[in-house]
């Protein structure tokens, strides 16, 4: 059967997870933490000082020491599973949404292709997706580790925040043209789009995402002194937040509500220490509204960083062009597991809403006359936590995929700069 008969493996690598899965399925297969383990010693065996004359061994046990560090890591759950022995080590592959280590990176995918998906990638279709301002020179990096090792049959790069609008649609037609609020693990960005293509000029990063706020979580229960064991305190604080955390409407009410009345509003946390095996209990107090609230005031998590989301959003839109900015404002679509805090959607929207009727209210009153108001829409919908991935599903099953993609004919004829540019394809929309 030819590759176009099969449906497409779509693969969305983020900083802290990676979703994979084949196109036209509503979940993907497997949402693994994107993390390789690679056994150390094998690596020493195998390095240039190892190799060199003065090396023990001989040849052979140092070419089999070679093949070991080729063969010998894990992925995923299994790798950090491995933490806990001396021999391996912990790499991240993706640091900030953008790809740091190449050699962990295809190791990774080819954990996620053989042993997780279980395909031969000669015979599927490829769609990846890349965090926004990527450097053109990854995807070509991108394209030889696909192209040359995997040898699949095509590849196409998608831009998340383009995917992650296609899975937010709310009607049965998708409009291409929005504000994605991205909140990963590793990094924040706001990405205008319009009729499916990136305004570079006007996305916004924000220095605030997850992994922050898990440390956030993390310094709140250490400060106050809950008896958390220091090798699971990071893991602690990162389930806590995504079990009891929510979004308030006002902070100073909040902390009053939980002072009058903390037997209400305190929650019990009970664990096992992963090395004694002994159980303890701890209280979840103020870094249940805390940790979002590091979106709205950013100040009490990051000395470095103090403009609230809803401030950054405002100017994104308002850096994009004059004529666009009323359907970027109707169509602002939340994607990525930080904006999942309960009422985090109700919150943003209120706050943006307050800043364009503030603007609008001071143009009236300078100008005169009329000024239209602008209506804000946050969307939040139940694919939320993976938009990205299900944005991409719903695009490679697309019979215009096959077409848009860069097959390996092509790349054994141009080289590898082909998959710098990637068409937008609306017709499915």
């Amino acid at each position: 059967m030819d590759a176009t008969g099969r449906p497409a493996v779509v693969i969305d690598n983020g900083t802290g997870y990676s979703k994979i899965g084949f196109a036209g399925n509503v979940e993907p297969s497997f949402i693994i933490p994107t993390v390789v383990a690679i056994n150390e010693s094998c690596l020493a065996a195998s390095s240039p000082a190892a190799l060199s004359p003065q090396g023990k061994g001989g040849w052979l046990a140092r070419h089999n020491a070679g093949v070991m560090a080729d063969l010998d890591f894990f992925i995923g759950d299994e790798a950090l599973a491995r933490t806990h022995g001396p021999a391996y080590t912990l790499t991240y592959p993706i640091r900030h949404g953008q790809v740091d280590n190449w050699d962990a990176m295809e190791r990774f995918w080819q954990q996620c292709i053989f042993n997780y998906l279980r395909c031969d990638p000669e015979d599927h279709y490829f769609l990846l997706t890349e965090s926004p301002l990527t450097a053109p020179e990854n995807r070509e990096y991108t394209a030889e580790i696909m192209f040359e090792t995997f040898n699949v049959s095509g590849l196409y790069i998608a831009v998340q925040a383009v995917l992650a609008l296609a899975a937010g649609y709310t009607t049965s037609k998708c409009e291409m043209t929005g504000v994605v609020v991205d909140a990963g693990d590793g990094v924040t960005h706001v990405v205008p789009v319009a009729e499916g293509y990136v305004m570079g000029s006007s996305i916004k990063s924000i220095p605030v995402a997850g992994r922050d706020i898990t440390s956030f979580v993390q310094q709140l229960m250490r400060e106050r002194g809950e008896p958390v064991p220091p090798e699971d305190s990071f893991d602690v604080a990162r389930r806590v937040k995504e079990s009891y955390g929510y979004t308030c409407a006002d902070i100073v009410k909040e902390f009053n509500k939980h002072d009058r009345e903390p037997s209400k509003y305190m929650k019990q946390w009970t664990g096992t220490n992963s090395k004694t095996g002994q159980a303890y209990s701890c209280d979840i107090g103020y870094e249940r509204f805390l940790a979002a609230e590091s979106f709205f005031a950013p100040e009490i998590c990051s000395s470095d960083f103090s403009t609230p989301l809803p401030e950054v959003v405002d100017k994104c839109i308002q850096s994009a062009p004059i004529d666009t900015r009323r359907a970027l404002y109707k169509n602002i679509v939340l994607s990525g597991g930080s904006t999942l805090f309960k009422d985090f959607q109700r919150r943003l929207q209120r706050d943006i809403k307050k800043i364009v009727d503030s603007r609008t209210t001071a143009t009236a009153a300078k100008y005169g006359g009329d000024v239209k108001p602008v209506e804000v829409n946050v969307v939040g919908h139940p694919m939320q936590r993976f938009a990205v991935w299900f944005g991409g599903s719903v695009l490679a099953s697309a019979s215009e995929f096959y077409t848009a993609c860069h097959t390996k004919a092509e790349y054994e004829e141009y080289g590898p700069t082909i998959c710098r540019t990637n068409p937008v394809f609306k017709g499915m929309f």
